[in-house]
């Protein structure tokens, strides 16, 4: 997680201020956010998709691959090859950390691997499991928040019994992890983004994840969902190595509970890229024993282009640097104009990520939802309130998740401004006692 922003400058936090002068603060505040209104803006900070100009560094590929065989000379484009091209596998292998045997090549979405993952636990049950997880009274699942929202939509869909622990700058509250999976065999599974987390940006650390690899649990077929999509999004020179969640598991005598996920979507074409699958040797025969009822190989004529294009690791690291220079400035836009507007007001608290696709923005309790509200209306499409928790229901209307990789950075700074402008006003009605209808 990136330091958290809670500078407190010349100003007077609201709480701090006597009625009248809030009162004026709010008057200033509802002048400010009608200005913006009348601005007639159209902006999107919905989701976290890469704009146009880093799809464009990866143009390229549009005209690869030269040839049609790979380097053991098979034919990409015919059937088989179900666990992905070796070359491709090699390189993603080295800059996954796990060994080219432990690691599939698939399609475009990792999230298909994760929910064929889920879906073959219910079904068939894992490696390890004693009985298909469908056949229990009740599967668990735990969820760190603020997370992703689709791991929790993708548990909901199949009834799914989802708890919360927080996500801390370290990674997930793994003491409170520890006691959930100990005493209960319903609990299967747990959500983890492990890298430049979603949307907090946490890294979870050497010593967090080496605890998760050997802590007890009832179920003996606990999993870990080891969603490492942002393990190369580095937006400083200062990059987060991802743990190494495969063999601290095998070390502890768990090789089969962590399964990661990875993917090119953010890295070259996001409806055109590969994902990954890795775990243990059995995992990935397991995987691929279940998968070959449902495909006869993917789309290899896509991964020799890939193969093609970045050449090596190094290739794809210094891609990855070409991403960074566009991020970044946009994510310090974010940061700029959320301190220009509210530091030192005691109203919000937000992270400046190390890498990654998000930041994530605390505001007062019982406000996130008011904030997106005077947002939408000013223009400003932001991610619904609560969305980054199980249900869609954040318990205490708090979180926001900013996405700012899509827009230019000169839409993003706009929008920023206007959205710290609906912080403060959301803020400054909360505490005057007085919502009232502006714009």
């Amino acid at each position: 997680m990136g330091a958290v922003s809670t500078a407190a400058e010349s100003r007077v936090p609201l709480a701090e201020r006597s009625p009248e002068e809030l009162r004026t603060f709010l008057s200033g505040q509802r002048d400010a956010y009608a200005a913006l209104v009348g601005r007639g803006l159209s902006l999107d900070l919905t989701r976290g998709k890469p704009s146009a100009e880093q799809l464009d560094l990866s143009a390229a590929l549009l005209s690869l691959p030269d040839g049609h065989r790979d380097g053991a000379g098979t034919d990409v484009r015919n059937y088989g090859g179900l666990e992905g091209l070796p070359e491709l596998r090699e390189m993603f292998a080295e800059l996954l950390g796990v060994d080219s045997e432990q690691i599939v090549a698939g399609g475009n979405a990792s999230l298909t691997m994760m929910h064929e993952v889920l879906v073959y636990h219910l079904l068939h049950g894992g490696v390890d499991s004693p009985r298909p997880w469908k056949d229990e009274e009740k599967v668990t699942f735990i969820c760190p928040v603020p997370g992703y929202d689709r791991h929790y939509t993708m548990l909901e869909s199949y009834g799914i019994h989802m708890v919360t622990v927080p996500m801390l700058p370290d990674g997930p509250d793994v003491a409170a992890v520890e006691a959930i999976v100990r005493d209960d065999p319903s609990v299967k599974g747990m959500w983890i983004v492990p890298t430049y987390a979603n949307p907090a940006g946490s890294v979870v650390t050497q010593e967090v994840a080496a605890r998760l690899a050997a802590m007890p649990a009832a179920a003996p077929d606990f999993r870990l969902f080891w969603d490492n999509a942002y393990a190369l999004h580095h937006l400083t020179e200062d990059e987060a190595k991802s743990a190494d969640i495969v063999s601290l598991a095998a070390s502890a005598g768990h090789p089969h509970r962590p399964v990661v996920f990875a993917s090119t979507s953010k890295i070259t074409f996001a409806g055109a890229g590969v994902a990954f699958l890795a775990g243990s040797r059995e995992t990935v025969r397991w995987y691929l024993g279940h998968l070959k009822f449902a495909s006869i190989g993917p789309d290899k004529v896509n991964q020799l282009r890939h193969v093609q294009f970045f050449g090596s690791p190094d290739g794809v690291r210094a891609h990855m640097a070409r991403h960074r220079d566009i991020l970044a400035p946009k994510f310090a836009a974010v940061d700029a104009a959320l301190t220009a507007e509210l530091a030192g007001l005691g109203v919000a608290e937000w992270t400046r990520p190390r890498g990654g696709y998000f930041v994530s923005l605390d505001v007062p309790d019982g406000c996130a939802s008011r904030v997106v509200q005077l947002a939408k209306e000013a223009g400003i499409a932001l991610t619904p309130a609560g969305a980054s928790f199980p249900h869609g229901t954040d318990p205490r209307d708090r979180n926001i998740r900013l996405a700012p990789s899509f827009p230019v950075l000169a839409e993003v700074e706009t929008a920023m401004a206007g959205v710290a402008t609906c912080v403060a006003l959301a803020a400054a009605e909360q505490l005057a006692g007085d919502e009232g209808v502006v714009g």
